[in-house]
């Protein structure tokens, strides 16, 4: 596309045609000169560039309830996921423009391309999911495949275009002539234009059509001299260029079209920032914001807001640090040859008075300022599905405040307010309308409890949307997704999980529909990971309906069965597994017996009517399952990991006998069990988080059992087991490892521990200190500290028994002070 001189160098100023008033979307100092201009040029008309659509909406920016950040949201009627936002700040020139029509009683009409057409395209171009092409760019930049300000910039001699853009426009002092901005950025852009032509997006070439015939509306109606148009600064050459009105309709025939619906949503700071992958974003909205709105001294009032902001993290910045901070950013201005400080000159100043060289608190200062969690509010009279209302409703109920900043909300649920916002919480999470996630609690761990992290973001308005064809309020809208998840395809875990989801959200239309689906499905499949990763989601499902006071009999003879069936496929199931099946199964396992405890103790309550049972849910199930566990620990075709649990969690429970813990191990570590299944029972005995250590350092006899099946592995396959030991011991606390690494240095004369003791003392280790074996470990020592093998002492298979030793039983204490470094 090419631009005429005249084109190019066509001024703005009225008398010669339309005001064209090309801005960098959220500029301030676009604002600001837009607002002069408006004054100065008194037009009868505004258009702006934007959806025309939102005509019928402009009335609400004046709405005493709309305070932005905002954004206008359009959305295709059947189906709300293709959305597309159009976001105003404060400081936006749109804005700005809309609120000046407002005051002077100035019709205010959008002019960019139909958002019926801009979401009808099968695919969108390259920029933020979500929004309308270039409609929310930086003067439309990032829509050309160059940036025009790095290229203004780069000819002006600076690196950054943002420090251009500050000291071209934003330190731009007030008066003088209020056309000339737009004028030399229409004329830098003519030029630009005239060299890149549309960028390569013929979609642009599209939208300049449609704005054009909408000026030339406006001409006829209002008058060819009383047109003010606000519109990125890229589109004004465009704009300018003399094409006849054929050519523009000839760009626009036969685009695709579809039905949408628009409104306002809150936005906020944080998602105008580039660093959200917003298209059109700014680096610093919330400086931006400041320089719009300070009536003066702008940089001693942000430095004054960052002191206060400091102060309020417990820093010592005192009214000193303030001052020298000013002195500081005007000396780095003028050094730079700046006009004024910018944002780079009072961060550089903050870094070194207020946060002393670090970027730890300065990273505070540009999240919570910089950027900002400025959430904007739409007033109620806006238009909303019906779903958004009644979540609104319930905001204000339950006083639920939609907010930017991240918080954690406690819920006691004995109380009828927590218990009605956790209610909501779940079911709009069950909805997809992730304002809140459930977080690990401070305080207590019980089932009254609950922990909340919640946070607004604007697309949630968009998934409340979506949601809308669901039902007309939160209840209704989550039933019937409910039910439409259960009766879905999914495997038997997802099915369960969304039995626990019904019970947290309290929606009992769809809790039997779910309970059926469940049933059925439970009873077809044959897969026992499937019934172990089941299990627990019911048991926890029925604590749950305990605390909530709802009937979940049906739920609990669904877990009785899962529970019985596993109990018949768990031995088959864990034979010939590899290792990574192995691990996976001994995860199954703890979950399975977590879950069986829980089942015997719900079994001794009241049903969740308040009836107590007379049959306990899980009577005689504790016994069963120990007999499976004993089943598997001494089958040899089960993977010594899950043997190593099985036998562990027998011996925690009381179910093995004085001494039986040891023979078993002694049977898993027998000289003739291959190393590395012998690695993987310790591994599953006393490893995985299961409070190993302190077995092994209270129960000597294991210990030496382990030490003395250590000190045997043959040369060839100790390189091999050792990654598995090493993975086993690194998991203890630094004490317990050096306590067992005392235990092995000093042997069991001087431990005493308080495990038994048989005749001739413990495997691994004599009656006393064995000086030829302690000698054993000089040379690994030495090879460790660098200073070569110990003089007369040649290394060989004893030396490295001892060595292993040491490894395997102190673990990796090398800042303990031992020297011991091993399997840790």
């Amino acid at each position: 596309m090419s631009v005429s001189d005249e084109a190019r160098g066509a001024t703005t100023r009225a008398g010669e045609g339309p005001l064209l008033l090309g801005v960098r979307h959220h500029g301030p100092g676009s604002a600001r000169a837009v607002r002069a201009a408006l004054d100065e040029g008194a037009p009868r008309v505004l258009l702006i560039e934007g959806p025309p659509e939102a005509d019928g909406l402009v009335a609400l920016a004046a709405d005493e309830g709309m305070r932005p950040p905002v954004a206008l949201l359009a959305h295709v009627l059947d189906e709300p996921g293709r959305s597309a936002f159009w976001p105003l700040a404060e400081f936006s020139p749109e804005w700005v423009a809309i609120k000046w029509a407002a005051a002077a009683g100035v019709p205010v009409r959008f002019m960019d391309l139909p958002a019926a057409h801009a979401l009808a395209r099968p695919e969108q171009e390259a920029g933020e999911p979500g929004t309308p092409g270039d409609a929310d760019v930086n003067t439309d930049l990032n829509a050309v495949r160059i940036d025009p300000l790095a290229v203004l910039a780069e000819t002006a001699g600076y690196d950054d275009p943002e420090r251009w853009w500050e000291d071209v426009v934003e330190h731009r002092g007030a008066g003088g002539d209020a056309f000339a901005p737009f004028d030399a950025l229409g004329e830098a852009m003519g030029v630009l234009r005239e060299e890149y032509g549309a960028g390569g997006h013929d979609r642009d070439l599209v939208r300049e059509a449609y704005m054009r015939i909408q000026v030339r509306a406006a001409q006829r109606e209002f008058g060819a001299d009383d047109v003010a148009v606000v519109c990125g600064a890229w589109h004004v050459p465009a704009l300018r260029q003399k094409v006849t009105v054929a050519a523009d309709r000839a760009l626009l025939k036969g685009l695709p079209k579809v039905k949408v619906d628009m409104t306002w949503v809150p936005w906020t700071h944080r998602r105008l920032s580039r660093a959200s992958g917003y298209g059109a974003g700014i680096a610093s909205p919330g400086w931006y914001g400041h320089l719009f709105s300070a009536p003066d001294r702008p940089v001693e009032r942000w430095l004054t807001k960052v002191a206060r902001l400091l102060r309020d993290e417990d820093r010592l910045v005192s009214s000193a640090h303030v001052i020298e901070a000013v002195r500081l950013a005007d000396t780095l201005a003028a050094m730079r040859g700046r006009p004024l400080p910018g944002l780079t000159e009072t961060t550089d100043a903050i870094r070194a008075v207020m946060c002393e060289g670090s970027d730890v608190p300065l990273s505070l200062v540009h999240d919570k300022l910089v950027v900002g969690d400025v959430l904007g509010e739409v007033p109620d009279s806006a238009p909303a599905v019906p779903l958004q209302r009644d979540l609104t409703r319930l905001q204000r109920k339950l006083r639920l405040k939609p907010e930017a900043l991240e918080r954690e909300l406690e819920l006691d649920l004995r109380k009828d307010t927590d218990a009605a916002r956790s209610r909501l919480l779940h079911r709009l999470r069950l909805l997809g309308i992730g304002w809140g996630e459930p977080a690990e609690s401070r305080g207590s761990t019980g089932t009254f409890r609950e922990t909340w992290r919640l946070r607004w973001e604007p697309e949630l308005s968009v998934r409340v949307a979506e949601a809308g064809v669901w039902g007309t309020t939160v209840v209704a809208a989550a039933t019937a997704r409910a039910e439409s998840d259960a009766i879905g395809p999914g495997a038997l875990a997802d099915v369960t999980a969304l039995a626990e989801r019904c019970l947290l959200a309290e929606l009992p239309d769809a809790l039997p529909v779910v309970m059926r689906v469940l049933a059925d499905r439970a009873a077809l499949d044959a897969d026992v990971g499937h019934l172990a990763q089941a299990l627990p989601a019911l048991v926890r499902s029925l604590r749950y309906g305990d605390v909530r006071g709802t009937d979940t009999a049906a739920l609990g003879e669904v877990a009785v069965g899962l529970a019985e069936r596993l109990f018949v496929g768990l031995p088959p199931a864990c034979a010939g597994l590899d290792q990574d099946a192995a691990l996976e199964m001994r995860g199954h396992v703890d979950a399975v017996h977590q879950a069986v405890g829980l089942l015997g103790e719900l079994g001794a309550g009241p049903t969740g009517g308040g009836t107590p049972r007379v049959t306990p849910l899980g009577a005689g199930m504790r016994g069963r399952w120990y007999s499976v566990l004993r089943v598997l620990g001494e089958r040899d075709s089960v993977a010594g990991v899950v043997r190593g649990r099985c036998v562990r969690l027998l011996m925690d429970g009381g179910e093995l006998a004085e001494g039986e813990a040891a023979r078993f191990m002694g049977l898993a570590l027998s000289r003739g069990t291959e190393p590395a299944e012998a690695a993987a029972w310790i591994e599953g005995f006393v490893g995985g988080g299961s409070g190993g250590g302190m077995l092994l350092v209270h129960d000597e006899r294991l210990l030496g059992l382990v030490d003395d099946w250590l000190t045997g592995v043959p040369d060839r396959a100790f390189t091999d087991v050792l990654p598995l030991l090493r993975r086993t011991f690194s998991a203890y606390e630094p004490g317990v490892r050096r306590t067992l690494g005392e235990l092995v240095r000093r042997g069991p004369a001087a431990g005493g521990g308080s495990g038994s003791t048989v005749a001739g003392g413990i495997p691994g280790f004599g009656p006393e200190l064995d000086g030829e074996r302690a000698d054993a470990v000089l040379p690994v020592l030495s090879l460790l500290l660098g200073v070569g093998p110990g003089p007369g002492v040649a290394p060989g298979a004893e030396a490295r028994a001892g060595a292993s030793t040491a490894e395997a039983g102190a673990g990796a204490n090398a800042d303990d002070g031992n020297g011991l470094v091993g399997v840790g």
